[in-house]
């Protein structure tokens, strides 16, 4: 027998021993591969230390409540800036965060100009691959998807689409 860690053919195969779904002569053949092998013989060892560890581990219960929770959460309609705003919040309100952010601004705009006095400020020439040219087809495209997917929405939420109007 090859030895399953070397080739792949039969890599699965000692992880089908491990997991005791081998057929009993495929388990009998490999059972005397592991007697001569050392590190096919560690690997079923981790592997059964692993499923011992499994077997044993009890999963915390599940809050009574929590699938409310979970779609009260999904029903929110957050905008995505609030929920990246969300946890930095504090930041800005508590601690003057927006005092130190509007000095760092002058500060970097005053180094700036300074660095160059007599310059004439040029935009960037963008280069020709970063151009991109929009066909007339495309914009049509994308609003009849605007639209097919407000159609969606409004068939999904009646509610939230008569609050809109």
């Amino acid at each position: 027998m090859n030895c399953p860690l070397e080739a792949p053919e039969t890599a699965e195969l000692l992880l089908d021993y491990c997991a005791r779904t081998l057929k009993p002569e495929s388990t009998a053949v490999l059972e005397r591969h592991l007697e001569l092998c050392p590190a096919c013989r560690r690997f079923a060892e981790a592997q059964r230390t692993v499923w011992s560890a499994l077997d044993s581990w009890d999963a915390p219960p599940v809050s009574a409540d929590f699938d409310r929770r979970l779609y009260s959460r999904i029903e929110e309609d957050v905008p995505w800036r609030e929920r990246l705003l969300r946890g930095v919040r504090p930041l800005f309100v508590y601690h003057g965060l927006p005092a130190a952010a509007a000095a760092g601004m002058v500060l970097l705009a005053g180094v700036l100009l300074m660095e160059s006095p007599g310059k004439p400020v040029r935009a960037p020439v963008m280069p020709e691959a970063a151009r991109v040219e929009v066909q007339p087809e495309q914009v049509e495209k994308a609003l009849d998807t605007m639209e097919v997917l407000s159609e969606f929405n409004r068939k999904v939420r009646p509610e939230k689409a008569q609050s809109n109007l």
